[in-house]
């Protein structure tokens, strides 16, 4: 699954562009599905990927985060108003090794949270003892590659009213990462605009 998810990546038309210290680079699908992903040059992360559907009468749809923080910019589209800023703020951000998410506003101990893995729904669930906060959630990476989700991947920690929960990423994830940033590295990039990521 890994290699046909793989193929689909580098199938797909690309731009790409150098700026800002990040490597930007955009996918269109034969359907007409977009994706969009920003690398950190200094370490590879990714900081961000959207992703951008057609819409039902053929229009252009909105871009939907998967990874990064979008939480400026649903608040601006919703009527000019903004979120109660002591609400809990869910934001997925890896790093090369790890899925992570980071859940701000969480000012309870770390031993108040609990996170299990539904295997039924292959998702993550995290819990708390005091009920205050309930969320599920999947890793889409996981779902594309049809990989089981482990308990013992898991690990959980907690700093300045922030819980950071990380999924230690499998080998086969590792694997495509290491060859999609291979083909990234033979891309053209532009450093004024968007070219043809073309081999060089």
């Amino acid at each position: 699954m890994a290699a046909a998810w793989l193929e689909k990546l580098k199938s797909a038309q690309k731009t790409c562009l150098i700026q800002d210290g990040r490597r930007k680079i955009h996918f269109t699908f034969p359907d007409g599905q977009e994706l969009a992903e920003e690398y950190d040059l200094r370490n590879n992360e990714l900081v961000v990927r959207k992703w951008r559907k057609r819409g039902t009468m053929g229009g252009i749809g909105k871009w939907e985060t998967e990874v990064g923080d979008d939480s400026g910019m649903k608040n601006l589209e919703v009527e000019g108003m903004v979120e109660n800023s002591s609400n809990p703020v869910f934001v997925r951000k890896d790093t090369v090794a790890q899925f992570q998410w980071r859940i701000r506003n969480l000012p309870y101990p770390l031993s108040n949270y609990k996170v299990s893995v539904d295997d039924e729904k292959r998702e993550l669930v995290i819990r708390t003892e005091n009920k205050k906060y309930y969320k599920r959630f999947n890793i889409p990476d996981m779902d594309r590659l049809h990989l089981g989700l482990k308990q013992d991947q898991i690990s959980i920690a907690h700093a300045n009213n922030t819980l950071i929960v990380s999924y230690q990423k499998p080998k086969e994830v590792l694997d495509m990462e290491q060859s999609l940033q291979a083909e990234f590295k033979k891309m053209k990039a532009s450093k004024d605009g968007d070219i043809d990521c073309n081999p060089s």
